[in-house]
């Protein structure tokens, strides 16, 4: 079936770290995209576009409103929905004070369905269209994620937490069961409809030696599979990792070691990694996530995204919430908090740079730029809809905007739930925005 929709398009071809704006925007004042089969088959002008298109094929037309492809989410927690905005200290408080205990629910399967269905539409709601998601330790979250994704036709990347030691009992596997249930879940999940499995060991302080090990083995001999974790997010958690891994010069190493690096390796946060391990990041493929949000609620540093990216060897680094330690689940909000941190840094991020952080550079850190992130033919057509007349105050804000990076700055400035209009995913709306109740409506595929 062919459809397509009319509006402003903006996509990025390549990244604005390394090239200039002439290369890497992509933008059609009055575009057409048009979807055939799940995938976008064409893209231009709409005045061009529209003549090609036998009478049959439904238009719509989206005005005042700026068409993207949909936003990627490189690091979230969906058992943690139920915690967002818990009051804690700093990282380690609280986890044990609600991460862990919020996490032990999930063996119970309906629990954990109702969580990822409500998760699921929170996402799709602020256009998020991919996400790299930690489950629990327990194989039903994961079967409850999954299960949740494919009835919308999500293209998501998820797995079961690997943790067998420093977290209580009711949570902890052992190094064999832990890659015994990981086996079976890839076995099951990974390239089942668009879900993608990733090999997940919480972060090393709470994996012994031996299911590190075992970890590393996993993921080397699951061609295509992910692997994600934390790294380098707090100063107690480096001095914590220090003392159970001894032999290691760093908290990278101590990955690297256990064969945890490399290509679809992505790792939270990394706020206080020193120079030698950015450039072993680079050097290996291995990407960060940048988790503003969640770095300001629990005070644990200012990531650079500037010294990530640095031109003689930029690491590939996405946008993320972190949810629940961040405090929401938009990535225009998080692009807003991502502008914040870097000020504090010294350094001015451009809402170029931002939106091609949750965009194209989200999909090159998970290496799905082939298929996600950016709106070209041929590639999967999960788009987002922008009202740029959600609310009164961005209408008049917008009414004296006189670029378009202007608009782009506002929007991530003054992001608002509502003005996520649509959402589609393999080309299907997914998700609506009601205009009489301003409530999102959602539909499976």
């Amino acid at each position: 079936m062919i459809s397509a929709i009319r509006g402003s398009v903006l996509s990025f071809r390549s990244s604005p770290f390394e090239a200039p704006e002439s290369e890497y925007l992509y933008y059609e004042e009055d575009g057409l995209v048009v979807m055939e089969d799940g995938k976008i088959s064409k893209i231009g002008p709409a005045t061009q576009l529209l003549s090609e298109l036998e009478r049959s094929v439904v238009v719509t037309h989206y005005k005042h409103s700026l068409i993207m492809p949909g936003f990627i989410d490189c690091h979230v927690h969906y058992p943690q929905t139920e915690i967002i905005g818990a009051y804690g200290k700093q990282l380690i408080d609280w986890l044990n004070k609600y991460t862990f205990v919020a996490e032990q629910k999930f063996g119970d399967k309906a629990h954990a369905s109702l969580t990822a269905e409500l998760f699921l539409k929170e996402a799709l709601s602020v256009g998020t269209t991919t996400a790299s998601v930690f489950c629990t330790v327990e194989p039903a979250s994961v079967d409850a994620f999954f299960e949740q994704s494919v009835k919308f036709g999500m293209r998501n990347i998820a797995g079961k937490v690997l943790m067998d030691r420093n977290a209580p009992y009711a949570l902890l596997d052992t190094a064999q069961t832990g890659y015994d249930q990981s086996k079976k879940l890839i076995e099951k999940w990974h390239g089942k409809d668009r879900c993608l499995y990733s090999v997940t060991p919480r972060f090393a302080p709470t994996s012994s030696p031996e299911q590190m090990e075992m970890t590393g083995a996993l993921w080397q001999e699951s061609p295509g599979t992910y692997l994600q974790s934390h790294i380098s997010e707090n100063l107690d958690e480096i001095e914590w990792v220090k003392s159970l891994f001894p032999d290691a010069s760093g908290y990278l190493d101590v990955y690297e070691k256990f064969g945890q690096i490399g290509p679809r390796a992505i790792y939270g946060h990394g706020v206080h990694l020193c120079e030698a391990e950015l450039q072993r990041l680079h050097e290996s493929g291995t990407s960060l996530a940048h988790c503003p949000t969640s770095n300001f609620f629990l005070g644990s540093g200012l990531f650079s995204v500037e010294e990530a990216k640095r031109e003689d060897r930029p690491v590939r680094v996405g946008l993320a919430t972190d949810l629940g330690a961040g405090t929401s689940f938009s990535q225009l909000s998080t692009m807003g908090e991502a502008y914040k941190a870097a000020q504090l840094k010294g350094y001015s991020l451009s809402a170029f740079h931002a939106f091609y952080l949750a965009t194209r550079g989200a999909a090159e850190a998970l290496y799905l730029e082939d298929q996600v992130g950016s709106i070209e033919k041929g590639m999967e057509a999960d788009l987002v809809v922008l009202d740029l007349k959600a609310t009164r105050l961005m209408a008049h804000r917008l009414n004296y905007a006189d670029t378009l990076h202007e608009i782009l700055f506002v929007l991530m400035t003054l992001a608002d739930p509502r003005t996520v209009k649509s959402t589609y995913i393999g080309g299907k709306l997914v998700a609506d925005r009601n205009i009489t109740t301003g409530q999102m409506e959602f539909h499976t595929v």
